[in-house]
């Protein structure tokens, strides 16, 4: 990141995320997150940029979240940071063309989201959730 640089993302529900406070992803690998640290801030900052237009995707963040007892908190005209940050990785493209993540399956992906947000209650419950997956 760029030295100087003000605080680039407004609170994104669970987890405040600045230039100050660049132990986020050392707490998002802490929870167990594979991604690297440049394709986590990448889609940090498009989640935050993303607009309630992924719709397929965020419908299955909210099947995986029902399943999981985990309550998004849609509102009219938004969307739950966790379900824009499951669309965001869900539809990433690394330079090339390629789907950087077409190989993990949309709980992971899902586990993924919540990882980078911080969310640890709702990790456990996914986990919880789906016994016979490995989410590590």
């Amino acid at each position: 990141m760029r030295e100087g640089k003000e605080d680039i993302y407004e609170d994104v529900g669970y987890m405040k995320y600045t230039e100050k406070n660049a132990d986020t992803y050392d707490k998002y690998r802490e929870l167990g997150g594979i991604i690297n640290r440049a394709d986590y801030e990448d889609a940090l900052h498009k989640e935050m940029a993303a607009s309630k237009e992924s719709g397929e995707f965020v419908i299955e963040a909210g099947a995986i979240a029902r399943h999981a007892g985990i309550e998004l908190e849609n509102e009219k005209g938004t969307v739950d940071p966790r379900a824009k940050l499951f669309a965001v990785l869900r539809s990433y493209q690394k330079p090339g063309g390629n789907n950087h993540h077409g190989q993990m399956g949309d709980q992971h992906l899902f586990a993924e989201a919540l990882r980078m947000l911080g969310d640890s209650d709702a990790l456990e419950k996914l986990i919880k959730a789906y016994p016979n997956m490995d989410f590590n």
